[in-house]
């Protein structure tokens, strides 16, 4: 049996030769790259929803280098102290799921029998993301309107997607887990300094959340040395700097081959009360 649910009458799916379908008669066929699609058109706000092609391109790109291996290894070695025999793990947000199959990996090789899903809005991510990792099954799919039964996961990943507490109290079980990632004071600080001209750190703070008991928080640091201008530009292109850096920033990140820079994640743990 599948971890999604009919996303128009909220029945079990069931992974058919080709399609999901629900005893309501509701049928969602699987593309050839594996995933489905169960984004209704009326939760859908644009054509092509979520990141774009080359965005996604680029992320792939960005951390197939290994750049981020330092976040994976901690997120799963969290994940493997919280969870049991057969985890039901959603990656809500996956995007090309390079966390997902690499936490699939840990848990399979530690001697584990997970069940995992990933969703994203955007189609294009999961391309890469059912390619990438045949052991999940992957949807397209709102973090607001999830596919899922209420109470059927143990874990939930979320890195740096959008924060859709009422969805993820709502599919998570009791006792269940919360990894929550998101960008430190000074990550990638040194590409800010060239890209702006007052750089300022993110915000960190702790932020209780209905439903949830604040575990811990993880802190991940480090620094990763770029030594491609095509590495320095898909990391460019794979933030939401991208979108919002003046011309004469760009340019002088464009002119740079090499660059260290900081790594900065915060890993914030809940406990599903």
């Amino acid at each position: 049996m599948s971890l999604f649910c009919c996303p128009l009458c909220a029945a079990p799916l069931e992974r058919a030769a080709g399609a999901y379908r629900c005893p309501g008669g509701h049928s969602f066929d699987i593309a050839k790259e594996g995933y489905v699609h169960l984004l209704p058109p009326n939760q859908k706000h644009s054509a092509l929803p979520g990141d774009d092609r080359e965005m996604v391109l680029a992320r792939r790109e960005f951390l197939s280098g290994g750049y981020y291996r330092l976040l994976l290894n901690t997120l799963c070695s969290r994940i493997l102290a919280l969870s049991g025999e057969t985890p039901a793990l959603l990656d809500a947000g996956c995007g090309e799921g390079w966390y997902t199959a690499g936490v699939a990996q840990a848990l399979r090789a530690a001697g584990r029998r997970p069940q995992i899903a990933g969703t994203d809005i955007s189609k294009f991510a999961l391309r890469t993301a059912a390619r990438r990792e045949k052991g999940a099954e992957f949807a397209v799919a709102s973090s607001y309107r999830l596919p899922l039964a209420d109470g059927g996961v143990d874990v939930l990943l979320n890195c740096f997607s959008p924060l859709a507490l009422e969805e993820f109290r709502r599919v998570l079980r009791p006792g269940g887990w919360f990894l929550y990632v998101v960008p430190g004071a000074e990550h990638l600080w040194e590409m800010k300094e060239i890209l702006y001209d007052k750089p300022y750190p993110n915000e960190e703070k702790e932020t209780p959340y209905e439903g949830f008991a604040y575990r811990e928080i993880v802190p991940v640091d480090g620094t990763v040395l770029l030594e491609r201008r095509e590495d320095l530009q898909n990391l460019f292109r794979m933030t939401p700097y991208f979108w919002k850096t003046p011309r004469a920033g760009a340019e002088r990140l464009a002119a740079l081959d090499r660059l260290e820079v900081r790594t900065s994640f915060r890993v914030h743990v809940f406990e599903k009360l």
